[in-house]
């Protein structure tokens, strides 16, 4: 097949060598990556082969080896490949370039003799050479008749060939005469131990690389070049063959990194406990949950880092694609149809209610029908950075080496155990005959005892749990549906033991495909739990914002002053660490870094003490069962105001940029004193005038400075002409009547230079990152406030029925959307999205002037 790609066989299994978790190419060099010349030292791969091996080397999972005869030194220097790739000389003996030194003087003597033996040899006959290995010495007999070339290997084969300790190696048109036992079929094991490969591509055209063919099984492919017999499968013809062969693997496995099949964003799902937060696939597929925590370390973490990081899969045999996806009517389980066959997945919330239950959890699979099944659970401990091994139990299979115990309950089931580079992978095909099959997925517990409940009764328990709270929500007309799995979704990412509310359940789903915006959600940012907790308790769901509250209070408490909270901290109130990257994940769809902790935890943001009492006084107003403990936490909210209001900030979009006077940011200043002084008044029937005197002067600070004449519209910061769409808070917050000129003209310059399509981008400036980012869900929703306040209803109707367009088939909505590429963009769910839709349909549905 030399000048030609690869046969159809070959590029089948190119297809699907570039789909496996961790792939290894190890090739030989001379004959295979670089053609075969008369002198070894003008031996140089072609540029076509050394594009291609430095694409695969750069790949993220994807490490490529060259096993070569030559010694390591010589090989190095010819090759010139990047770091990254494994380069092994001496047929696999020559790991270390100074493997010679290390060599015992007996080694060191026999290689000598061998030296001058095959030296004298060669100097007998022009055309025969020695080339000098570390371990070894070796005769060429290229360029010589065949009368010649006989007679010099007889006389090494009657000689130095004999001799006891020295290893023979016959290659093509070279004799190699060893002082020790090389082997590349072993150099090919441990190098696949060292990177933990789940499968391996071989090339290699010399009869030493047929020891490399004979180590290769399951999913592995070898590949001989040239003519000869082989134990590899498949064959090319030349070196020119494999460089297409190479390129064409690089594009597939370029491809398949970068998500060319990764499911939408909108298109998952989430299962909730109130504890974690499980993502799942269409096809039933958990890509995502992190123990015991939602911000914890992953344990399936396929979502932003392939195969290779986790999943728990179910489904049928044949692989055919679902039916279809839904929600158990108003609840967190999720059931999954195909032909025959359905799945329902949920955390169970069976037990005690969920403050009481942190650090265990259960994930329950139920699977239900007739047909041939496959099962393949593949746990990896801390986002796959620390090797996953597994035992077999009766009752099923133990995650051995965690630090809780973790242990799959499914009693019937017969698992294999198998090898997944370095981790373990359980896999079972099962014959469903009807009854149901239940896989119980224990967090926190080691037992393996049967449950009190069977397992569609803690199913149904679970279905309730969620559904009599949705049930006791007052659903606006416009978009009921929408609205009742945006509460799910909210509540979904309040985390029961603490009373926190998390941004997101997800950490680095890009804003940007292929760019570096990927940041950490899984924390509670005080503005935006705020926001979270008072669209729940607009719909008539207290509780979740009272907790809230008093999770603010222990962090008010813990700190030196009010004036000093941080934007956001973790579920239990602790300090959050700056941007750390998981380098071994290769992110969605190719956006790395993958990201845990977020540096905006030691940035200034003075506007999130608005929402906070904003959330007070909402409360209030519905006569919730505030104390005078919620009383301390507003003036501590305004004293924080008065100490601050005057400081430049990052404000809410935590611009890496020198700090600046956000007019948002003001704005919410003289929220929270707007919102102190009404809470005072109803809370304890007492006028506050210090407070009235700092808020009109805030107002009347962000009247002068926040509006920019050139550009006619309150902007993003004093002194800047920019447009930004959280300057729309000027008149949805009250700070402005929106009948003002001022706010209508605001309104009109962010749907003039941030509108597109349904959605609206935050601002359109450098803010100081690479690369661009998606439009931001939450920027259409404050837009579709803002038509309203302006009295633009049909507009506001218009832009609402767009945006809900954007939700995927179970309701669910992430952070951004790209309007050029139609794709959604970021973590999911945001809570952000979420609070738009729900404030949107309650005002649409009033006819009343939208608010803050």
């Amino acid at each position: 097949m030399s000048g030609q790609g690869p046969s159809d066989e070959v590029a089948a299994r190119l297809a699907e060598l570039a789909a496996v978790p961790v792939l290894l190419v190890a090739s030989d060099y001379d004959g295979t990556l670089a053609p075969i010349v008369c002198h070894p030292d003008q031996a140089r791969p072609e540029r076509e082969t050394s594009v291609a091996i430095r694409a695969l080397a750069a790949l993220a999972h994807t490490h490529v080896a060259v096993i070569s005869g030559r010694a390591l030194n010589d090989l190095a220097r010819l090759a010139d490949f990047p770091g990254e790739v494994h380069l092994v000389g001496s047929h696999g003996t020559e790991f270390d370039p100074d493997l010679s030194g290390t060599l015992s003087e007996r080694h060191v003597m026999r290689r000598k003799r061998l030296r001058e033996d095959l030296a004298r040899i060669a100097a007998q006959e022009h055309g025969l050479f020695i080339e000098e290995k570390p371990v070894s010495i070796a005769l060429h007999y290229r360029g010589v008749p065949p009368e010649i070339a006989e007679r010099a290997l007889g006389e090494v084969e009657r000689g130095p060939a004999r001799r006891e300790g020295i290893f023979v190696r016959h290659g093509k048109k070279v004799i190699e005469l060893s002082v020790m036992r090389t082997s590349k079929g072993r150099a090919l094991e441990t190098i696949r131990r060292r990177v933990g490969a789940t499968a391996a591509l071989v090339l290699g055209d010399d009869l030493t690389d047929e020891e490399a063919f004979a180590t290769l099984s399951g999913a592995d492919v070898g590949i001989k070049v040239g003519d000869g017999d082989t134990m590899a499968r498949y064959r090319v013809g030349d070196s020119s063959d494999v460089a297409r062969l190479l390129a064409r693997l690089a594009e597939l496995r370029t491809a398949w990194l970068e998500g060319a099949r990764a499911v939408a964003i909108e298109k998952h799902s989430i299962l909730s406990d109130q504890r974690s937060v499980a993502v799942v696939t269409p096809d039933a597929r958990i890509t995502w949950l992190c123990l015991p925590r939602l911000d914890s370390p992953a344990l399936f973490a396929e979502m932003v880092g392939g195969p290779a990081a986790g999943r728990f899969t179910i489904g049928p045999c044949d692989g055919r694609a679902p039916l279809g996806q839904k929600y158990v009517e108003n609840s967190m389980v999720l059931r999954t149809d195909w032909d025959g066959i359905a799945v329902h997945d949920f955390l169970d919330c069976s037990r005690e209610r969920p403050r009481q239950r942190a650090g265990r959890s259960d994930l329950i699979r139920i699977v239900e029908g007739c047909g041939r099944v496959r099962v393949e659970f593949a746990p990896r401990l801390d986002f796959g950075r620390s090797p996953t091994r597994l035992s077999h139990h009766p009752s099923g299979v133990v995650v051995e080496g965690a630090f809780d115990p973790i242990v799959l309950r499914a009693p019937s089931v017969a698992w294999e155990i198998e090898e997944e580079g370095r981790h373990q992978t359980a896999r079972a095909d099962i014959e469903l005959r009807g009854d149901p099959l239940v896989f119980d997925l224990r967090y926190g517990t080691a037992s393996m005892t049967n449950a009190r409940l069977l397992g569609r009764t803690r199913m149904d328990v679970t279905v309730e749990h969620w559904a009599r709270w949705t049930a006791g929500l007052e659903l606006p007309r416009v978009e009921p549906g929408l609205v009742a799995r945006s509460a799910l979704a909210l509540r979904a990412l309040c985390y029961g033991p603490s009373g926190a509310i998390a941004a997101a359940a997800t950490t680095s789903l890009p804003e940007h495909l292929g760019g570096v915006r990927n940041w950490d959600y899984r924390y509670c940012w005080l503005r935006d739990g705020a926001l979270a907790a008072a669209a729940l308790v607009k719909l008539g769901s207290q509780s979740e914002a009272l907790q809230f509250l008093d999770w603010v209070l222990r962090v008010v408490e813990s700190c030196a002053s009010p004036a000093s909270l941080r934007p956001l901290y973790g579920l239990d109130g602790e300090f959050v660490a700056p941007d750390a990257d998981i380098g071994e994940l290769g992110g969605y769809r190719g956006s790395r870094p993958v990201r845990v902790g977020n540096s905006a935890a030691q940035q200034v943001q003075i506007d999130v003490f608005g929402p906070i009492v904003d959330l007070v006084y909402e409360l209030l107003v519905r006569e919730a069962p505030l104390s005078s403990r919620h009383w301390r936490l507003v003036q501590a909210m305004a004293d924080a105001v008065e100490t601050r209001w005057q400081d430049p900030d990052q404000g809410i979009w935590e611009l890496r940029l020198p700090a600046r006077h956000h007019v948002h940011s003001r704005t919410m200043c003289w929220v929270t004193l707007d919102r102190a002084v009404k809470v005072s008044r109803l809370l304890l029937e007492r006028e506050r005038p210090e407070w009235e005197a700092l808020r009109d002067r805030i107002g009347a600070d962000v009247l002068e400075n926040g509006w920019s004449p050139r550009s006619l519209a309150f902007t993003t910061a004093y002194g800047f002409d920019d447009i930004d769409a959280a300057a729309l808070a000027v008149g949805l917050s009250g700070l402005v009547d929106p009948s003002d000129s001022r706010f209508v003209r605001t309104v009109e310059a962010v749907e003039r230079e941030l509108l597109r399509g349904p959605v609206v981008y935050r601002y359109r400036f450098d803010d100081g990152l690479p690369g661009t980012e998606g439009a931001f869900l939450l920027c259409a929703s404050w837009l579709v406030d803002a038509y309203l306040s302006i009295g633009r209803k049909a507009d506001a109707l218009a832009l609402f029925h767009e945006l809900t367009a954007l939700a995927g088939p179970t309701g669910l909505l992430p952070e951004q959307y790209d309007p050029q590429r139609g794709v959604a963009l970021g973590n999911l769910p945001q809570a952000y999205s979420h609070v738009g839709i729900i404030e949107n349909a309650i005002r649409l549905s009033s006819g009343r002037p939208a608010a803050l």
